[in-house]
C-alpha cells in the first residue's frame, strides 16, 4: 500500500500513485477525494487521501463507474484491508481472463493441429475473448514520446492518416501477437516458435518504424523505459514479463544478421 507523505501537493501525490493531476481533479469534482487546504488555498495529501484514491482505484480496475465508486465509498473510514481486498480481486479477475484467453488460444491451435478448422463464430469468440487492452495514451507517455522523439519524427508519424479498417487491421495483428506470445513465456527464445513469433512482432513494429533505423532505435528506447517506469509499464499493451521476453527473442533475432 503506498501511503503519501504529510502534505503532498497534487503533483507529488500524483506522481506516487501513478496517476495524472488531472485525474485528481475529477476524483475531487465526482466527491471521491477531498484534500484539506492550506490557508493559502493549496491542495494538501496525505494518508487519509491515500487509503481513499487506492480504493478509488481498486474499484475502478474491476470495472465500476465513478457514480458506483462513489456510492460505495460513502461513509469510508480508511479501511485499508477492505482496499487490499478489492485489490485482490482486481488481480483476481485479471488472472482469471488471462487463464481464459489461454485456453481458447491453446485449444483453438489444438483443433487446427488436428487437422480441423474454426468457424467464423469460433472465430469472432477467439477475437473477443483474447483481445488485449488498448494501450491509454497519458501524460507520462506523452511526456516519454516528447523525450525519445524528435519534432520531425512526432510530426511524421502522426501525419499518417489511417482509415478505420486499417486501424482495426494494425490492433488485430498486435492483439494476435500478444495473445500468442503469452503462450510462448516457457519456450525457449531462441527456439524455431520463437523466432518465428518474434520475426511477426519485428514484422508488425516496422510498419510503424517505416523500416528506419533511427525511428526502430527510438522506439526500442521509448518502449524500454516506458516498461520500466511503475507509472507507465501497465499503460503499455501486453505484460511486463512478455516485453521482457520479446526483447531477448528479438536480441536473438538481430544477432543473425
Amino acid at each position: 500500500m503506498k501511503m503519501a507523505k504529510p502534505g503532498d501537493n497534487a503533483a507529488a501525490f500524483a506522481a506516487r500513485f501513478g496517476v495524472t493531476v488531472k485525474a485528481l481533479r475529477v476524483y475531487e469534482r465526482e466527491g471521491l477525494l477531498q484534500p484539506p487546504r492550506s490557508e493559502a488555498g493549496w491542495r494538501a495529501y496525505g494518508d487519509k487521501e491515500a487509503a481513499q484514491l487506492a480504493a478509488v482505484l481498486a474499484m475502478k480496475r474491476l470495472g465500476l463507474p465513478l457514480a458506483r465508486v462513489r456510492d460505495l465509498l460513502h461513509g469510508f473510514r480508511g479501511d485499508l484491508g477492505a482496499v487490499l481486498a478489492l485489490q485482490e480481486q482486481a488481480l483476481e479477475a485479471r488472472q482469471t481472463e488471462l487463464v481464459t484467453a489461454l485456453a481458447i488460444v491453446r485449444e483453438a491451435r489444438a483443433r487446427l493441429a488436428r487437422g480441423a478448422s474454426l468457424s467464423a463464430d469460433d472465430l469472432a469468440q477467439l477475437a473477443k475473448e483474447t483481445a488485449m487492452p488498448e494501450m491509454k495514451w497519458t501524460d507520462e507517455l506523452e511526456a516519454l514520446s516528447k523525450k525519445h522523439y524528435t519534432e520531425d519524427q512526432r510530426r511524421e508519424l502522426l501525419r499518417r492518416e489511417l482509415t478505420p479498417p486499417e486501424q482495426a487491421a494494425i490492433k488485430a495483428e498486435w492483439d494476435g501477437i500478444f495473445a500468442d506470445g503469452q503462450t510462448l513465456l516457457r519456450t525457449d527464445p531462441a527456439a524455431p516458435a520463437a523466432q518465428a513469433w518474434v520475426q511477426r512482432w519485428r514484422a508488425a513494429a516496422e510498419k510503424f518504424t517505416l523500416g528506419r533505423k533511427d525511428l526502430w532505435e527510438n522506439a526500442a528506447r521509448f518502449n524500454a523505459e516506458a516498461m520500466a517506469d511503475p507509472r507507465m509499464k501497465h499503460q503499455m499493451p501486453g505484460t511486463p514479463e512478455l516485453w521482457a521476453y520479446a526483447a531477448q527473442a528479438m536480441k536473438l533475432l538481430l544477432a543473425k544478421g
